[in-house]
């Protein structure tokens, strides 16, 4: 983009070709008196390169002039600029690998593998979000700290399977161990989404205890209770008849991650199957927004020594050749 800072100056050029029309309605006719004894001698003269040229002198004073006026307008050269600002949010995901997971009411294979599938696409569909991964059993341990490599974060994600801790179900300690990885950040929003499907039965520390903790450093928790009601299948590994299955009476405790939920001022889901676990999550996306801040503006350089410079080159040269090539005996 081009413009000028000081466009008034811009009328100071309206004097040049007046200029030029006074100077050549001045000039016309006029030329030097000579007198020659034989005609013949003036037919055989051709007009010089100086003669030819001698209007050029005014022509480099009206341009020198004009680029001298153009550089008081201050002309100016400018590209837009964008600036983007993004607040992320923090975002530890809590996921339950005890034993009671491996039930194959969520479909393919069961409820840890399509809570992993879920979980990879909503780390996919998140921008400039720090995201940790916390895992627990009957212990708790942080499988990923808060990042922004989705592609380390989802190595980690891979990684899990059962049998990584000792079995049962601590989700009070699991709840602090993320409150432990959210309590320093600076980020706008701090959230936690538990993903269990059962009941807390080891660790120190009692579910409410961990929420009201969360609560102190303004953390919010989304709590999601997998699995149908009633009765799931449950693959048991036998060793005289192989894998064989055994219907259990699905044990989530509803009460106490809703109580998780409403004290930190987040929400309870409660997902039957993968379709449902995969709308909790787009819809705790969409609830827990980047907000990104667009700014344009212009940036401008000025141009005016470009024009002054060769203004003033224009005049020197015009001055320099009226004094010399162009140089007229009185």
């Amino acid at each position: 983009m081009f413009k000028f800072a000081s466009p008034i100056f811009l009328v100071l050029l309206l004097l040049v070709p007046l200029y030029l029309f006074w100077y050549f309605r001045k000039t016309k006719g006029q030329g030097a008196s000579i007198r020659y004894s034989d005609l013949n001698l003036v037919r055989r003269l051709r007009p010089s390169t100086t003669l030819k040229l001698r209007h050029s002198l005014v022509l480099l004073r009206a341009l020198g002039l004009s680029l001298l006026i153009l550089a008081l307008a201050r002309p100016q050269s400018g590209r837009k600029s964008i600036d983007v600002e993004t607040e992320g949010v923090d975002i530890m995901l809590v996921l339950d690998i005890s034993g009671s997971m491996r039930a194959e009411d969520f479909k393919p294979h069961n409820r840890l593998y399509a809570a992993k599938g879920v979980i990879r696409d909503f780390i996919a569909d998140r921008t400039s979000d720090r995201i940790g991964l916390v895992v627990f059993s009957r212990q708790s341990f942080t499988q990923c700290p808060l990042t922004l490599d989705y592609g380390v974060l989802l190595s980690f994600l891979e990684q899990v399977d059962f049998g990584m801790i000792e079995d049962g179900t601590a989700i009070g300690l699991s709840v602090a161990n993320a409150v432990n990885r959210l309590k320093d950040s600076n980020a706008k929003s701090k959230v936690i989404i538990l993903l269990t499907d059962g009941v807390n039965n080891a660790g120190e520390i009692d579910p409410l205890t961990a929420a009201q903790l969360a609560r102190t450093f303004d953390i919010k928790i989304y709590a999601i209770g997998a699995g149908k009601p009633g009765v799931a299948l449950y693959p048991v590994d036998d060793p005289l008849f192989g894998r064989r299955y055994v219907p259990l009476q699905v044990q989530l405790d509803e009460e106490s991650l809703r109580k998780i939920a409403s004290t930190t001022k987040g929400r309870y889901f409660r997902a039957k199957d993968t379709e449902g676990l995969k709308r909790i999550y787009e819809e705790i996306s969409a609830l827990e927004k980047t907000e990104i801040k667009v700014k344009e503006y212009m940036q401008f350089s000025e141009l005016f020594g470009y024009f002054a410079l060769y203004g003033f080159l224009f005049l020197c040269l015009e001055l320099i050749l009226a004094n010399s090539k162009f140089r007229r005996i009185p």
